[in-house]
């Protein structure tokens, strides 16, 4: 006989309990609530399906939308970190004009806001015993890069390179201290850039094993595969590419176009 199939958890419903602006185009929302009591440990960095509830609904009518349907908007983010002594779930949100739902939430959002959070999945820096890493990232990616910088080691070497829209964009970052950090200014999101990749052909290669973790948009994510993969001959497994988001499709869009490539 086979098992029954495990049941996923229903969405938890939280509530805001403060926003922080960290630069000119990333907030930071911080969600807590009885219902994040016992929010897995080591995640952080992790996926998470967030349910964006309509302004007008009340509590029982976004718990009846998540269990029964029609479902809310449902879109993919990132656990940037969480606090468990506080009960505290950090979520970094890049907000700008023409932003998209979950977007368009966190520049409104305010204490006492609701939002459905599911989920995470697990991090997606594996390697943490290389000789050098390399981390790239634009604004979509940087939670997740930035919470797998925060899981090396103090002695790691490497290099960082983040692709922001503004100089206003740019801010402190925790990360160890033998690994150079550049900021890459691209105002304009939506048009192609290979700034990231430029500028990571031009280091000087090290020896000795090395990891990357590259995440963003999906053109710069295929040129970074096939040069680290390819070109460079890194180890499969201590490679983490992905796209994040795709120029001229929404999400749902990105996602189907993505599993037809994995």
């Amino acid at each position: 006989m086979k098992p029954a199939p495990t049941q996923r958890p229903l969405p938890k419903i939280l509530d805001v309990s403060r926003v922080e602006q960290l630069s000119e185009n990333m907030r930071r929302v911080v969600v807590s609530g009885a219902e994040l009591v016992g929010w897995p440990i080591g995640k952080d960095g992790g996926n998470i399906k967030l349910l964006i509830p309509d302004s007008n609904w009340s509590r029982a009518e976004f718990r009846d939308r998540i269990e029964h349907g029609p479902r809310p908007t449902v879109r993919t983010y990132t656990a940037r970190r969480y606090d468990a002594a506080a009960n505290e779930l950090w979520i970094d949100f890049v907000v700008h004009d023409g932003g998209g739902p979950a977007s368009n939430w966190a520049a409104t959002a305010q204490v006492g806001s609701m939002l459905g959070v599911a989920g995470p999945s697990g991090t997606k820096l594996t390697t943490t015993d290389a000789d050098w890493y390399l981390v790239c990232a634009d604004m979509s990616a940087m939670p997740a890069a930035e919470a797998a910088l925060e899981s090396l080691p103090d002695d790691a070497k490497g290099q960082i390179l983040f692709e922001v829209q503004s100089e206003d964009d740019v801010r402190t970052v925790e990360h160890p201290k033998g690994m150079l950090l550049d900021w890459l200014i691209h105002p304009y999101p939506h048009a192609h850039s290979s700034k990231q990749i430029d500028a990571a052909k031009q280091i000087e290669w090290p020896t000795g094993r090395i990891a990357a973790f590259v995440a963003g948009e999906s053109s710069v994510i295929r040129a970074f595969r096939a040069w680290l993969l390819t070109e460079r001959q890194l180890a499969k497994q201590d490679v983490y590419v992905s796209g994040y988001w795709k120029i001229g499709l929404i999400e749902d869009e990105h996602q189907i176009e993505k599993r037809k490539t994995e």
